[in-house]
């Protein structure tokens, strides 16, 4: 039988260990969670050649203006764009700044905004445009589903006429939906149109003119993901809006400009032109701060922040319980054995502990100051006390140890602690600076002197 292991104290270091033990752990998971959160991309990403991707969108804007014109960013920097450039926004989380988006248009340029359920609200609303619910029984879909409507073109009708499509659409069949919603507008032109059974048709895409630029309004970006770009007529929609974005004017002649293009959650920075005013920067500053606290508001603090958060509030505990654990304390000696402090000790060293303490007002040593001074001047020249200021003032005039100037002086310094008293008893002392007591301190001193200088040559003559 193998003899028992004796029972050993657990050391000081092990409770630090586990705790160790468990950050690491911690850290360990956060970062699993931030690399499986970072490993699938968010829909409409450039970069993804997945299902939910926009890739080939991209490619076939490049073969319409050249891969170099073609520009997506996650910062719209306003500064950069030209009159000439266009603009592809889709399914933006937050709205575009809409006097940079109005100055756009106006000045010439092209923007072209794809959203079913994201934040072009607030951008829409300023051209009248809103997002409407499609459709619960289109006329044709994919699949007898619902969600995927089949959508065609509307066709422009001039006096009873039919002239033709929009060019966006001019070779567009059809065009297949996915989850859409629809607008409605009281002035621009129709492209898309989802018929309906038993309900009005719904417009999906409208066009029109905002200043000397165009405006193209589109309310599913899902017609343009890799996915949907597999059918023909989500192809050829995708070719003609980017010739309809970059074709020359009638009037201006040539643009060759640029096409931006920016999905989801982007930056916005400078203004178009190069010039803003200062209302117009602090109103898009506001409406920044505005929506990024209605976007926690609405979805709370990201995962992987929260778990950022959590790990640091677990570092800075164990920190703080390393440093209180290894902190020394000096030992504090017996109460019967501490010295007293000078302002609890009474006498002459406890009243000077009390008067010259940082929080002891002013006035209070101005009033000993007169005290000191009414108590040896009555004692030297044989005054009664309490002893009123015209007293000893006449007294100290009889004795002779103050000339005229020095009486005046008296007087003043007399004066002044009167009425430092007087506010002391009312309740409301006067302010005082410390270079006041230091003055009275020295005057006082001297009469003192000059009255006991007096007294004793006094004396003398009187011995003789």
């Amino acid at each position: 039988m193998r003899p028992p292991v004796p029972a050993t104290l657990p050391s000081r270091a092990a409770p630090l260990h586990r705790a160790l033990r468990v950050l690491a752990l911690c850290s360990a998971l956060a970062a699993l969670l931030h690399v499986s959160h970072t490993a699938f991309a968010a829909p409409f990403e450039a970069a993804d050649t997945g299902w939910e991707g926009i890739s080939t969108f991209v490619q076939l804007l490049g073969s319409v203006v050249g891969p170099a014109n073609v520009v997506v960013t996650n910062t719209l920097a306003w500064s950069d764009l030209k009159p000439q450039d266009a603009l592809v926004v889709l399914h933006p989380i937050q709205p575009l700044n809409p006097d940079e988006l109005s100055a756009f248009l106006k000045s010439g340029g092209r923007v072209a905004i794809l959203d079913d359920y994201g934040a072009s609200d607030e951008n829409l609303k300023r051209f009248q445009i809103e997002r409407v619910p499609a459709p619960k029984t289109p006329a044709r879909t994919l699949r007898n589903n619902p969600a995927l409507a089949l959508a065609e073109p509307v066709s422009d009708v001039t006096a009873g006429l039919v002239v033709g499509v929009h060019p966006v659409v001019a070779n567009v069949a059809q065009l297949v939906t996915n989850h859409p919603t629809a607008l409605t507008h009281p002035n621009l032109t129709p492209v898309l149109r989802i018929p309906a059974r038993g309900e009005p048709d719904a417009i999906i895409a409208v066009a029109g003119k905002v200043g000397l630029g165009r405006l193209f309004v589109v309310s599913d970006p899902s017609i343009v993901i890799n996915e949907m770009l597999r059918y023909p007529g989500n192809r050829a929609f995708v070719g003609g809006l980017g010739q309809y974005l970059v074709e020359d004017d009638k009037d201006a002649g040539r643009r060759q400009g640029k096409i931006y293009v920016v999905a989801n959650q982007f930056q916005e920075s400078g203004a178009f032109g190069g010039h803003s005013s200062f209302a117009g920067s602090l109103g898009a500053t506001f409406r920044d701060i505005s929506r990024k606290l209605g976007d926690l508001h609405r979805t709370g603090v990201p995962s992987h922040v929260a778990i950022a958060i959590g790990a640091l509030a677990a570092l800075g505990s164990l920190l703080w319980l390393a440093l209180a654990a290894a902190r020394g304390y000096r030992r504090a000696p017996p109460r019967f054995a501490r010295a007293v402090p000078l302002v609890a000790q009474g006498g002459v060293a406890g009243r000077a502990a009390v008067l010259g303490a940082p929080s002891t007002h002013r006035a209070l040593a101005l009033l000993e100051l007169k005290s000191a001074l009414e108590e040896v001047v009555a004692s030297r020249l044989n005054l009664e006390l309490p002893v009123s200021a015209p007293t000893l003032i006449d007294a100290v005039r009889r004795s002779g140890a103050l000339d005229d100037g020095g009486i005046q002086g008296l007087k003043k310094l007399l004066f002044t602690m009167g009425m430092v008293e007087t506010s002391v008893a009312a309740g409301r002392p006067v302010r005082v600076r410390e270079r006041d007591v230091t003055a009275a301190a020295a005057q006082v001193r001297q009469v003192i002197e000059s009255v006991e200088h007096r007294g004793r040559s006094a004396a003398a003559q009187q011995g003789s």
